[in-house]
């Protein structure tokens, strides 16, 4: 299965992220805590070259709580600070505004010395499609500012949001990368909904989340769908379309519509707080 998706306007994204670095002070990317290192895009770490960066594990709160410490110690133990949000959570993601204006203390001083009083401070928020910009700026803003949606490529052009007169963020669409080389990263973007659905196979990524999920967390098939988790990730998809009643006219079991069910009962966090890769990994 294909996991290449790098449509024409991303490609438009990545070039005016660079067009607009002389604007900004600093970078805040944003992964999925559930895939931190899949959900970081390299070519994304160039524009940070220079500027104040800050990364920030959206979906926090779908992810393994155990899986959240074991990554804020991998990334401590580079000399990296990680914060993590809960875009559901208001009270967390404006708790990381003084951390976000710690980080940009030094420009701030910089431009007291010269003068410069009353500027704020202007950070491009970026991340790969569907990690949750759009809702994470909305909770820091407090109102319905960034457009949002539950699928990728909901934001196609920038917008500024001036927060307060302090900082002013510029919410950016969401870009993968050219070729991803990698089967495994590819899997967890498209399990997490960064890939479109419609270039995927239902079938075939539900047999993918089956195997994750029957090695990571087993028995939480069981816990949601009463079946046994014995046999091929086919067999366990087609006990899962007969338990949920997903059947074709003639009685044929719909593995498709059952492996949609599954995904995103996933997303949804309806499964458990899952995280699909570890620091170890």
């Amino acid at each position: 299965m294909s996991y290449q998706w790098f449509p024409g306007h991303m490609t438009k994204s990545m070039r005016m992220m660079q067009e607009n670095l002389k604007l900004i002070d600093m970078i805040i990317e944003l992964s999925d805590a559930r895939i931190p290192r899949s959900s970081t895009n390299p070519e994304l770490k160039n524009l940070a070259n220079g500027k104040s960066h800050i990364l920030i594990l959206t979906k926090s709160d779908l992810a393994d709580p155990v899986m959240n410490t074991a990554w804020a110690d991998h990334y401590a133990a580079l000399g990296s600070t990680v914060l993590f949000a809960d875009a559901r959570e208001n009270k967390t993601v404006k708790a990381l505004k003084p951390r976000l204006m710690e980080a940009c203390q030094e420009k701030i001083e910089r431009n007291r010395r010269r003068g410069i009083v009353g500027r704020p401070i202007r950070a491009m928020v970026v991340g790969v499609p569907n990690v949750g910009k759009s809702t994470f700026i909305n909770s820091f803003v407090g109102k319905a500012t960034a457009k949002t949606g539950n699928r990728p490529g909901v934001t196609r052009g920038k917008q500024w949001i001036r927060l307060n007169k302090e900082l002013e963020l510029l919410d950016t669409p969401g870009v993968l990368w050219p070729k991803i080389e990698d089967d495994r990263i590819g899997e967890n973007l498209a399990l997490t909904g960064s890939i479109r659905d419609e270039i995927m196979d239902a079938e075939a990524l539900a047999c993918l989340l089956i195997a994750r999920l029957t090695t990571r967390y087993p028995g939480v098939l069981t816990a949601r769908y009463g079946i046994e988790e014995a046999g091929e990730y086919y067999t366990i998809l087609e006990k899962t379309a007969l338990r949920l009643g997903c059947l074709k006219a003639g009685g044929e079991t719909d593995l498709t519509k059952a492996a949609q069910i599954m995904i995103r009962d996933f997303r949804a966090g309806t499964l458990g707080r899952i995280t699909l890769e570890g620091p170890d990994d």
